[in-house]
């Protein structure tokens, strides 16, 4: 049984709760993560997420998300996360974080979480693990955010802000907004 970590609106850790009941609604505020890779070109690593995903399945987004566990660092728990789905590795910076909140009408299932946003550089061919996976592409930064506006429903409900956080490197800050 993984556990999330729960914590106010200033991320000050309050408790654990199990993952699954984190994300029942109305959901329950806890610490997220999600990975951005760049490219050399400066393209973004997306990942398409697995069928086998309990909430927003098939949607494409960032390069990899998690939940740091209880006592985890958040740089630490991206590093781990990378290996796991993408199977590669890369030094991540974090950037930024923002507060969100989104239901995905397939599955019931709530997104009530303070997103930490982190970004690393990778050159190779990543090595999904088909279970969290289903695909993945290099795109222009400025093409995928046209194609967020155009048709938001094809990614994640985060993936357009952690984007912005992202993609303005080395001014880390917090946005907050439901």
């Amino acid at each position: 049984m993984t556990r999330v970590v729960l914590v106010d609106e200033d991320d000050r850790a309050i408790g654990t709760a199990e993952k699954m009941q984190a994300h029942v609604a109305p959901g329950l505020l806890h610490r997220a993560i999600s990975v951005f890779l760049l490219d050399g070109a400066g393209r973004v690593l997306l990942q398409q997420r697995a069928d086998e995903k309990h909430h927003f399945r098939g949607r494409w987004s960032n390069t990899c998300c998690t939940h740091p566990l209880p006592g985890e660092d958040v740089v630490a728990a991206g590093e781990r996360r990378l290996r796991e789905e993408m199977g590669c590795r890369a030094e991540l910076t974090s950037v930024g974080s923002f507060l969100y909140h989104a239901t995905d009408e397939d599955s019931g299932l709530v997104e009530r979480e303070l997103d930490h946003v982190l970004v690393g550089y990778f050159n190779g061919v990543p090595k999904v693990n088909p279970a969290e996976v289903q695909a993945w592409e290099l795109v222009e930064i400025a093409s995928l955010s046209r194609d967020l506006k155009q048709r938001p429903r094809r990614y994640t409900p985060w993936l357009a802000r952690a984007l912005v956080l992202a993609t303005e490197l080395g001014r880390p800050h917090r946005e907050e907004t439901e």
